[in-house]
């Protein structure tokens, strides 16, 4: 079990959306939370109104990742929680995306999360109390929809990330954890993240979220993801999901999997030894 009350929390992309209720819903169960975001006037605002410190960071730069994690020790002199949340989510059909594009959406939700392992990691080892890594991932990961193509190759890689980081974690005896928080359609302004992206990147668009190729989901409200994900931290699970309704889509995909694997006894493929 991770407690979370008087625990030092790190949240990335906590100036809105899922991170700003994240850091909300630290603070009501006791824990000091630290702040991160790229958007410097958002993250003043949130800092203010939260009464927390803040550090404007850009994830996908490991310097400045470096930067936020002595910021922390500096203020409280350990870190405990690590949410990698930072992220965008822009429409953009694969065909037409530029390498620019690419490379945009790879920096931010993917080196984003690396980076933060690979930053606070060491750290976290390094306290005796342990201490737990929270990487947000997405529904998309599972139920991959049309236009969100490049958004979903950056959410399966943070999916493996961590699910790979929690085996390895437990086969050494850590005492740090990791979880893999998996939400679906949540109120946040992930569907603006163009205010945001290199002037190069111009095959990308913003979408309403009325307008989402999967408008049909339920759109949750970040503070519910946030409750989702603290239940898994102070339980230690790997899987935190806040749209459980969303599992017949994914079973859906399961099931083609298992399809594919009996076509392959099917055609007389050798099994393994028992």
């Amino acid at each position: 079990m991770t407690a979370i009350e008087g625990k030092v929390a790190v949240v990335t992309g906590a100036a809105s959306g899922i991170g700003r209720g994240i850091a909300e819903e630290l603070i009501s169960q006791g824990a000091s939370v630290v702040l991160a975001d790229i958007e410097a006037l958002a993250l003043t605002e949130a800092g203010a109104e939260l009464g927390v410190p803040f550090v404007q960071v850009d994830v996908s730069s490991e310097a400045s990742m470096r930067n936020l994690a002595s910021a922390v020790l500096r203020t409280h002199g350990k870190v405990d929680l690590v949410f990698n949340n930072a992220g965008i989510g822009p429409f953009g059909n694969i065909a037409d995306l530029t390498m620019a594009d690419w490379k945009w959406m790879i920096d931010v939700n993917l080196y984003g999360v690396i980076h933060g392992v690979h930053v606070f990691l060491p750290l976290l080892k390094a306290n005796t109390a342990g201490g737990h890594i929270i990487n947000t991932s997405s529904m998309s990961a599972l139920d991959p929809v049309p236009g969100l193509g490049a958004y979903a190759v950056t959410k399966c890689g943070v999916s493996a990330l961590t699910e790979v980081l929690a085996a390895e974690l437990q086969a050494e005896g850590s005492q740090v954890k990791a979880t893999l928080l998996i939400p679906g359609g949540v109120r946040t302004r992930i569907g603006q993240s163009l205010r945001n992206r290199p002037a190069n990147t111009g095959a990308l668009q913003d979408v309403e979220l009325s307008q989402a190729p999967d408008s049909s989901t339920a759109w949750h409200d970040p503070r519910d993801v946030a409750r989702v994900a603290c239940h898994a931290v102070r339980r230690d699970e790997l899987y935190a999901i806040s749209h459980p309704e969303q599992w017949q889509r994914v079973e859906s995909r399961q099931q083609g999997v298992r399809n594919a694997f009996h076509r392959g006894w099917n055609l007389g493929l050798p099994e393994a030894a028992s």
